[in-house]
């Protein structure tokens, strides 16, 4: 099917200093990260977002892939990004940060720092154990896009949540639990305070497990879950920004 308009990935060229690949959510696209990624592009970083396989069309479409499909797509752009990068981040919102936090278990150290927004680890929901009995019989349930605190702002995501793909998730998230001492990269990590979509829980799982000297917890009072498009997304835009700068000094050997 065609990517719906809006939601096609992009890619800026600037400088070979800094480069940062950013991962959107489950069911999302990059439109939820467009903005971050206009502001980084012009501080001079270079950027990549790309759209991960089943997103951006048709939830059903969706329901043919699952975790391996979404992580190969940012692994593959995360490797032509680092190659012309000298210090290359991963940013992400929602699963994009389980996305990121795989990349930096898997690559080590050729990731120079996460910035993760909302991630997801786990989710407390009950029914959410009853997902791969339910995928045999219904394909979807009603979404969870748009949690936006901004009045006006908008998500270009499904209005659907596709079951299988949400039962691959749990996979994945099992599997990201288990390995997080294995990142050992700085992070940090934006919270909102009213999440309706990912628990607080998964942040204290992140922060508490990872292998990470070098963390922090930035609180977003006045946004909800896709932050990166709410009141507070300038906090995220320089904060990043200013992350970015610090630990590339740090590895180059130059004042920050």
């Amino acid at each position: 099917m065609p990517v719906l308009p809006g939601a096609e990935p992009f890619s800026v060229d600037g400088s070979s200093d800094i480069g940062v690949l950013l991962c959107h959510g489950f069911t999302g696209s990059p439109q939820s990260l467009r903005p971050w990624g206009d502001h980084l592009a012009s501080e001079g970083f270079t950027v990549r977002c790309p759209l991960l396989p089943g997103h951006g069309t048709h939830w059903r479409d969706m329901n043919r892939t699952g975790w391996p499909d979404w992580y190969a797509r940012v692994s593959e752009s995360f490797t032509e990004l680092s190659a012309r990068c000298t210090s290359t981040f991963v940013f992400g919102l929602s699963m994009g940060g389980t996305l990121a936090l795989r990349l930096a278990q898997l690559h080590g150290p050729a990731v120079s720092g996460i910035s993760v927004v909302n991630p997801s680890v786990t989710t407390l929901r009950r029914d959410a154990a009853l997902t791969p009995l339910l995928a045999l019989v219904v394909p979807s349930f009603p979404g969870i896009a748009s949690d936006i605190a901004k009045p006006g702002a908008v998500e270009l995501a499904y209005d659907r949540v596709p079951l299988r793909a949400f039962v691959s998730l749990r996979q994945f998230w099992k599997l990201v639990r288990h390995d997080l001492p294995l990142v050992t990269q700085p992070l940090q990590v934006y919270r909102s305070a009213a999440d309706h979509v990912v628990e607080p829980e998964n942040t204290r799982i992140v922060l508490s497990s990872v292998g990470s000297t070098d963390t922090a917890e930035i609180m977003l009072p006045n946004s909800f879950h896709v932050a990166t498009l709410d009141n507070d997304a300038g906090t995220i835009f320089t904060g990043s920004v200013e992350f970015c700068r610090r630990i590339h000094a740090a590895r180059v050997g130059e004042p920050a």
